[in-house]
């Protein structure tokens, strides 16, 4: 039986990956696969506890680079790598990659402190695969226009997207083997298509 792996959704907010990762888990469990899904920030009680102190207080950028690293530690060493030991998938709605890019594109945190961090936290471990919903910023701002609870970084300015965006691409370009770019625009059966694809793959 071949190891358990490790598998994160990313992508700027209004790419919907959230929504394609539900159908991604469910393409996978029907091939008789063990998998738990989770988050970031989030994943465990003080990373939820986190989540909501991230998603709602204003802060400096470096504070929020720190929590966003805090809340990781605790997610890997209480859920993702217990969860790996035991051969079950791990399917992941943000992990460090998020981090490059809201953290270090969108507030302009030094790439080097968050490689130090990514380094301290997580040295040994790396998704075996991150699904990048790559998509234009104005047709993500757009999916959320209808949403009328947005959360602070939700609510930002279509510029800090566009250096999210830029980030997470510059992210793909360094470890392409890693990572599959999903053409988010694109319908949602075009979307479930490549999808059906990659879970065909593994």
């Amino acid at each position: 039986m071949s190891k358990a792996k490790f598998i994160t959704f990313e992508g700027v907010d209004g790419a919907g990956k959230s929504t394609h990762l539900d159908w991604f888990a469910n393409a996978l469990k029907q091939r008789g696969i063990d998998l738990l899904v989770t988050r970031e920030p989030g994943g465990t009680p003080l990373g939820e506890k986190l989540r909501e102190i991230l998603l709602n207080h204003p802060m400096h950028a470096e504070t929020e680079a720190l929590l966003m690293f805090a809340a990781r530690r605790e997610h890997i060493e209480q859920v993702i790598r217990p969860a790996l030991q035991k051969g079950t998938w791990v399917i992941s709605d943000r992990f460090s990659d998020a981090s490059f890019a809201y953290q270090g594109g969108g507030r302009g945190v030094p790439i080097a402190k968050l490689e130090q961090l990514e380094q301290w936290v997580h040295a040994d471990l790396q998704p075996d695969l991150t699904l990048l919903f790559d998509i234009p910023i104005e047709i993500a701002r757009q999916r959320l226009a209808n949403n009328i609870s947005l959360d602070r970084f939700e609510q930002e300015q279509g510029s800090f997207f566009e250096k999210v965006r830029q980030a997470y691409l510059a992210r793909s370009q360094k470890t392409p083997l890693r990572f599959a770019v999903i053409h988010a625009e694109k319908t949602r059966e075009e979307v479930q298509a490549s999808l059906q694809r990659i879970v065909s793959s593994l």
